[in-house]
């Protein structure tokens, strides 16, 4: 199986991704309570101007607008038997912009989780778990993209049946996990532990890393914990958001500055990630700072926690209400 993202890191240091999906479909006035994934069929001037956007800005990597289309999160919209006709529309309009690009841009076919607790928690078995990625996975495929993008996913259970679901398609599997709670996943999961969960898997994963999360600080104070653990055959990758999000004049606004990105994304190379884009609220101009930020930089040594702090402020996000 022919992994897209080492070969382009051969002629690379490191590639870029892109930013976040849904919150930019919000400022383009996606109505509240609508999932993004339907302008895949009814809004595609809007999922083809984002793709555009972060191209522009310099990504390597754009994920297709597809993070809840698996039939248990289209469900909630009653569009859960459009799984295949939003999936491969999301597909192949990441695959019509890349197309026009006179540059490798690979198309990651983003995979979030299922919303839904898989036993003994919940009532979702792994077979059911694994049915339900494949579905949405195998529309990604045929759509055109290049690689399965599995992201913010924090258990394991959960992560093992998206990644067999992901292998069956016969593309290379990538796997970002969500480490929002002092470092480690809302399972109790620590970053060292998902190291080594994620190599048990044959073909081992064209990626892994940690996306969204509790803010640039938690993201890297993970990302170095990642690359610490992992060996010369692992790609990490590191997606954080753009600062915390805050409820300013009734909108949500994150927190995160050019600046504040263009250092997260120095200390994620100082880390050793090979992949480093945004998360939610990552427009493509905090993007382009990403971009600015990393041209002609020499990583220095792995940041220490009080190097993160110095940085980019505390690792443990404030309890809401707290000073």
């Amino acid at each position: 199986m022919a992994n897209v993202l080492a070969d382009l890191l051969s002629e690379r240091d490191y590639l870029i991704a892109d930013g976040g999906t849904g919150t930019n479909m919000m400022a383009r006035g996606l109505p509240a309570g609508r999932p993004p994934d339907l302008w895949n069929v009814d809004g595609q001037e809007h999922v083809t101007w984002l793709h555009e956007s972060f191209i522009d800005a310099g990504t390597d990597i754009i994920l297709t607008n597809t993070f809840g289309s698996n039939p248990c999160r289209l469900k909630l919209d009653k569009a859960e038997k459009r799984t295949h006709e939003i999936n491969t529309a999301g597909a192949k309009l990441a695959r019509a912009t890349v197309d026009t690009v006179d540059r490798t841009v690979i198309v990651g076919g983003s995979v979030g989780p299922t919303g839904e607790m898989m036993e003994p928690f919940g009532s979702l078995t792994a077979e059911a778990a694994e049915a339900v990625f494949y579905e949405q996975m195998s529309a990604l495929a045929e759509g055109g993209v290049d690689v399965i993008w599995i992201e913010t996913i924090f258990a394991f259970d959960e992560l093992a049946a998206a990644i067999r679901a992901g292998h069956r398609t016969g593309l290379p599997v990538v796997s970002t996990m969500t480490f929002d709670t002092a470092s480690r996943t809302m399972m109790g999961d620590t970053p060292e532990k998902a190291v080594e969960f994620t190599r048990t898997f044959e073909p081992r994963l064209a990626a892994i890393g940690a996306n969204c999360g509790a803010g640039p600080a938690m993201l890297i104070d993970t990302v170095a914990r990642l690359c610490e653990a992992a060996d010369d055959q692992d790609i990490i990758i590191a997606k954080g958001n753009c600062g915390v999000p805050q409820m300013i004049d009734g909108e949500i606004v994150y927190s995160g500055t050019n600046e504040v990105m263009a250092e997260y994304a120095r200390l994620a190379r100082d880390c050793g990630a090979k992949i480093i884009g945004g998360c939610c609220g990552t427009t493509p101009e905090r993007l382009k700072a990403i971009v600015d930020a990393l041209e002609g930089y020499e990583p220095k040594p792995a940041p220490s926690q009080d190097d993160i702090v110095i940085s980019l402020g505390p690792i443990k996000a404030p309890l809401s209400g707290s000073d």
